[in-house]
Order: structure tokens, then sequence, then C-alpha cells
């Protein structure tokens, strides 16, 4: 069966499912790595992607996003040139009631009654202003490290805005 659209789990209702140790069967979290790059170097400018707005972001975009800002950051700067930080975990469990179609649909199910649903993935969920990814870099390289965050942040659901953290003097922003 297809994965739902993310405007499905987008909006965030309810307190979150997070209690994992009691649940069978969540699938895994996709996200690899949270730390890449140079994690041993010091770097003088720090820029992170922040969430303009409240939301959940789930895991698969989570890594999308990652990969897509690792892959511009390592051809464009080298790998001992930066480090890029994942500062969000996918704790939200979410849940789907599937739904039969086709022909004798309506002998199979019970529609909604008891409809709980299964678990599907995890999501991360994200408040207004919160960082979602940071990466560290010389001054140098600043102008590499905001486009790719430019380009992590067409994989994430919520509007982002790219924010100077440390070494503001530094560069020309």
């Amino acid at each position: 069966m297809a994965r739902k659209p993310a405007k499905m789990y987008r909006k965030i209702t309810g307190p979150a499912y997070t209690r994992k140790y009691y649940m069978g069967g969540i699938p895994g979290s996709r996200i690899s790595q949270y730390d890449t790059g140079n994690l041993s170097g010091d770097f003088e400018v720090a820029v992170s992607l922040t969430a303009d707005e409240e939301c959940q972001i789930r895991h698969i975009a989570l890594e999308a996003a990652r990969i897509a800002a690792n892959r511009y950051l390592m051809k464009s700067t080298g790998r001992l040139n930066f480090r890029l930080k994942l500062r969000l975990y996918p704790h939200h469990v979410l849940r789907e009631n599937k739904m039969a179609t086709g022909a004798g649909a309506d002998r199979v199910q019970d529609g909604m009654r008891g409809a709980f649903g299964k678990a599907v993935g995890t999501a991360a969920r994200v408040r207004t202003d919160q960082r979602v990814f940071t990466v560290y870099v010389n001054p140098l390289n600043f102008l590499k490290a905001k486009e790719a965050l430019r380009r992590a942040s067409m994989k994430v659901p919520p509007p982002c805005r790219i924010v100077v953290d440390e070494g503001r003097e530094l560069v020309k922003v």
C-alpha cells in the first residue's frame, strides 16, 4: 500500500504518542547519521535552519533533507571543511487506519469502529523557531552553508528560515 501524503500528518493534534517500549511493529527510523562532516574541527561560524511554523516532520523527510545538505557540502567544500548536525529526533509514532478498497470492501471492514490504527512511521514535533539543522563552517564557506540549508529546506514541510547563530561579525550577512 502506498505511503499517505505528508499533509495528513503535518498538523500537531493531541498529545504525543511516544511510548515505543510497549508498542510493536513500529518501522525503524530512516535517519542514518545525526552528525556528519568533520566532527573534531574547530569552526567559527554556525548557521541554522529554523522552522517558522509548529508542525510534525516525518523521519523520511528529515533524512532526505540531511542527504541533500550533506551531498552539496561534500561536493562544494570537501569532507573536512564543515560539520552538519541534525537537531531533531523522531519520537512521535504515526498511526493509520487502513481502509479496504475495491469490490466487496463494505463486507470486509468495519469502517471507523475501533479505529486506533497501526504504526506506520515516526515524526519529530517541531515548535516555532526551533532549529532543525545546524552547519558549522569557516567564514570562507558561509555562502555554501547557506545554499546547503536552502536545499534542505525544500525537503521539509514547514516554511523555514536561515539564521546565523555564531560568527555573525565574521561574515557578510
